[in-house]
């Protein structure tokens, strides 16, 4: 009994260091302050943006389940239906250098450019300082904050976690439900999901 009792304790340790509660920001908690440089060399902090509605998505270029929403321009969509509606898009990449997904300013450019993209910025965040305080796990991986600063939505893109592109047409779409209810006054169904997708290279 006493050995069930300590592997128990042992287990709630384990869970509890899994997750730990400075880098877990709750649905309906204030989101985390940050300042990160974005690709054109500017400092962009998420306060800066108090009174709008902001979408953060992680992202990595080279990962495929992100080449599926780029590739079919889903993503490409979404940026620019809700920056039309004043809302700010914030793409984030907490790629360590070296490892996939890590470019330098010119590149990024050049492939937003490319993938004719239209986040509002794109921020560059190679120690993982944000990704880790978010403790965003794949890209990608979104969160919607409200004009109050207060996380509304966490998780996955939409319901298709595979990678085939046809898919995207008949998935749930849960960024695009969270804003459109939370924009209409309606509170959001869905308002946290399990994210899919390549891991955060950190």
């Amino acid at each position: 009994m006493k050995k069930i009792m300590i592997g128990f304790f042992c287990l709630i340790v384990f869970v509890a260091l899994a997750r730990p509660s400075e880098a877990y920001v709750d649905i309906n908690s204030p989101a985390p302050d940050f300042t990160l440089t974005d690709s054109t060399g500017q400092q962009r902090s998420l306060s800066d943006y108090q009174g709008k509605y902001v979408v953060l998505e992680w992202v990595n270029y080279d990962c495929p389940f992100v080449k599926k929403h780029y590739d079919s321009e889903n993503m490409q969509n979404l940026q620019a239906q809700f920056v039309a509606q004043n809302v700010v898009w914030l793409s984030i990449n907490s790629s360590a250098e070296g490892k996939q997904g890590n470019f330098t300013p010119q590149e990024i450019n050049a492939r937003i450019e490319e993938q004719s993209a239209t986040p509002s910025s794109y921020l560059i965040d190679t120690d993982g300082t944000v990704g880790n305080l978010y403790e965003a796990q794949t890209t990608p991986h979104m969160f919607v904050v409200n004009p109050d600063g207060v996380l509304i939505y966490q998780g996955a893109i939409d319901s298709d976690d595979g990678f085939d592109p046809a898919g995207i047409a008949d998935a749930d779409n849960y960024v695009l439900n969270a804003l459109n209810q939370a924009m209409s006054g309606v509170s959001v169904t869905d308002s946290e999901t399990k994210s899919y997708g390549c891991s955060v290279k950190y």
